[in-house]
């Protein structure tokens, strides 16, 4: 006699469902901290570039007696020309722009291939007296907000300022390609994108992605060169009395 046929063990479409939604919830789970933790790499990375970049700058003034102007352009890392002066303190939006990473040996990108920006005093670029120490003509001024959002002067009388623009919004690219902003509420990042030459102020917060918080979503990443710090650096190196 002919066994009787025996229903299918094979998996039914229900199942099969399960079993794709099981997968992606695991594979979503390994995902998103891997994301992360490669976000967090590529801000420490940039914090040790920018590090690095703020010795060259120091290091080059110990040499010098004086800080380099920006990058000629994106694609040439050699300073602006020092005999034309071209960042002085009557054309103080010349004194924004890119590392001049040639000048200084320095990476001229950070982790995520944006290219790193300077801002300097025009008043550092040639050769420094002491009395520009005690002066806030062309100061750079680093701003920060409080718990409850409002803005404190966290530095001034800065030197110079070197940052990156972070995985978001703005920067340009090492092939020049400017990055928009896709965002309409990070105003902190929109100051520091195009900083008023007459003010220069900068803005340096933690990390933020809430769009209603005072000054908006913000991953730029900022240091800058203390006045006290480069006047004992040219003292040691014989450039100021």
């Amino acid at each position: 006699m002919r066994a009787a046929l025996r229903p299918s063990s094979g998996f039914t479409l229900i199942e099969l469902a399960v079993v794709v939604v099981v997968i992606a919830l695991i594979l979503g789970s390994i995902l998103v901290p891997l994301n992360t933790q490669v976000q967090q790499r590529n801000v420490v990375e940039t914090q040790r570039i920018l590090e690095e970049t703020r010795q060259a700058l120091i290091g080059y003034a110990m040499v010098n007696g004086y800080l380099p102007q920006p990058a000629k352009s994106v694609a040439d890392g050699r300073e602006q020309d020092v005999a034309a002066q071209l960042c002085t303190p009557a054309t103080p939006a010349n004194c924004t722009g890119f590392i001049p990473w040639v000048a200084l040996g320095t990476p001229r990108a950070d982790a995520w291939g944006k290219l790193i920006r300077y801002s300097v005093n025009p008043n550092y670029t040639t050769t420094i007296p002491a009395s520009q120490f005690t002066s806030v003509a062309g100061q750079r001024i680093v701003k920060t907000r409080d718990a409850s959002g409002l803005e404190q002067v966290l530095a001034a009388n800065i030197p110079a300022v070197v940052f990156s623009y972070g995985a978001r919004n703005y920067g340009t690219t090492a092939d020049g390609i400017a990055i928009p902003d896709s965002a309409l509420t990070n105003d902190d990042e929109d100051v520091n994108n195009n900083p008023d030459p007459t003010t220069t102020v900068f803005w340096s917060r933690a990390a933020a992605d809430n769009a209603v918080a005072s000054g908006g979503e913000f991953d730029d990443i900022l240091v800058w060169i203390p006045p006290g710090q480069l006047f004992t650096q040219l003292v040691a190196a014989g450039k100021l009395p």
